[in-house]
């Protein structure tokens, strides 16, 4: 158990080290508060959902792991989600995906509409968080040769394009019931596995989908969309049609956010880079924080070089205010309540990081070429005595400071967790 009289000491250590260099720490945390991170429904259940549980994932997407006391229904998945935002400084969102709807009538993907999420926006206003949403174009029969919007039939695209247009209804609701932007975000795993002859029909397909989709305009003060791409995914390994490159120009094209997924690039490229090469002609971002292995592979968040370097780059150069962050990761090797809470919390402890710096000096140190003092304290700031910062940070919102949020979880899974397993097989 941490002692909060020698959290207290550290800090005024740290906060004394910091003014040194012209760093504000105060100033630093409540920065830090104002983000707010979007924390995604789909890693408490494997990405099951509540409309068709049993339907075999597809678009490429696996969950790896069988750890107990996974989250069958809507009460067990938003206790889930509440005991993670318990142990997560600061106020947040919950991410959402079309298959989450909460109904009591057999509805298909297209069908489904405002009325399916009223549970989850009931439960919204109770935690005092808002509510982003996802429409899902994957885990469906009318997926038909890896292909949604951007199919050559009709009547497939038709179909994904009701699913699109009601998802923006959505996600219009939660705004104006939440009181808060909601962002919806559209991600499509259309693609070949083989190398295609025609590459350009099926993205000009994709636009006139897209733009379809898009047509009815609703207040941003509510909502607001995102478009997704990926360089290529399981079984679309050669072609994918909402590539970088293709989103990127839609984005700009159509005032959209664009969004980023650290996992979906290349693993040479440094995704931090992209940020300002796109802010100057568009409209905003939406970051999805996950941590590749090689691939696409979603493994959950931590605190390394390439987490502090995204961060870095958003803090460094103003791009907060006009970036949306979420996490966007999935393990069921470990309590999936626990992979909440370390990925919120490395990514809140890399942005607090970036914060804790003198940019402004270190920029005017670039301006005028000293190369050298820019050098010399970025390295400084490494061993710089951050952790005692959040640790604060921790203390001021109420939240475990250190290790000590893994004694509630290992405590909420004896209680609440496991006991879901041993009812499932009595029952």
């Amino acid at each position: 158990m941490v002692k909060t009289d020698e959290v207290e000491k550290a800090y005024q250590v740290a906060k004394e080290r910091y003014a040194e260099i012209g760093v504000d720490t105060e100033k630093a945390m409540e920065a830090l508060k104002k983000v707010k991170l979007s924390v995604h429904c789909w890693q408490g259940d494997d990405i099951h959902g509540f409309l068709n549980p049993d339907q075999e994932l597809t678009g490429g997407i696996g969950v790896s792991g069988d750890y107990p006391g996974i989250a069958r229904t809507p009460d067990q998945l938003t206790g889930d989600l509440h005991e993670a935002l318990s142990l997560i400084p600061g106020s947040h969102k919950v991410a959402l995906h079309t298959l989450y709807a909460v109904t009591d009538k057999k509805k298909d993907f297209n069908e489904v509409g405002p009325e399916d999420f009223k549970y989850w926006v009931d439960w919204a206003k109770q935690e005092g968080i808002g509510l982003d949403m996802n429409p899902t174009f994957f885990s469906h029969p009318m997926v038909k040769h890896n292909f949604t919007l951007a199919s050559p039939e009709k009547s497939v695209r038709d179909y994904w394009i009701e699913v699109g247009k009601k998802s923006r209804e959505i996600a219009n609701y939660f705004g104006q019931e939440l009181g808060q932007q909601s962002v919806n975000n559209f991600w499509i795993p259309d693609g070949f596995k083989d190398n295609p002859i025609d590459k350009q029909t099926p993205r000009e397909r994709l636009i006139e989908s897209l733009d379809e989709v898009f047509a009815k305009k609703y207040d941003e003060k509510n909502t607001i969309e995102a478009v997704e791409g990926k360089l290529f995914g399981t079984g679309i390994e050669s072609y994918t049609v909402g590539s970088h490159l293709f989103y990127n120009n839609y984005a700009i094209s159509r005032g959209k956010l664009w969004t980023i997924d650290a996992g979906h690039w290349h693993p040479t490229e440094d995704v931090s880079d992209k940020f300002s090469a796109f802010m100057p002609f568009g409209k905003g971002l939406m970051l999805h924080v996950s941590r590749p292995v090689r691939w696409d592979s979603d493994h959950v968040v931590v605190f390394d070089e390439a987490l502090q370097r995204i961060t870095r780059s958003l803090v460094r150069d103003n791009e907060l205010e006009r970036t949306n962050i979420g996490l966007d990761f999935f393990d069921a090797t470990i309590n999936r309540v626990s992979a909440w809470v370390i990925g919120a919390r490395a990514t809140q402890k890399a942005l607090l990081q970036a914060m804790l710096a003198p940019i402004d000096d270190l920029k005017k140190a670039e301006l005028n070429y000293d190369f050298t003092k820019r050098l010399a304290v970025t390295e400084e700031l490494k061993s710089f005595p951050f952790g005692a910062v959040w640790d604060e940070f921790c203390l001021k919102n109420n939240t475990p400071v250190g290790t000590d949020w893994l004694d509630e979880i290992h405590n909420y899974e004896q209680k609440v967790q496991f006991p879901r397993d041993k009812k499932t097989v009595n029952a």
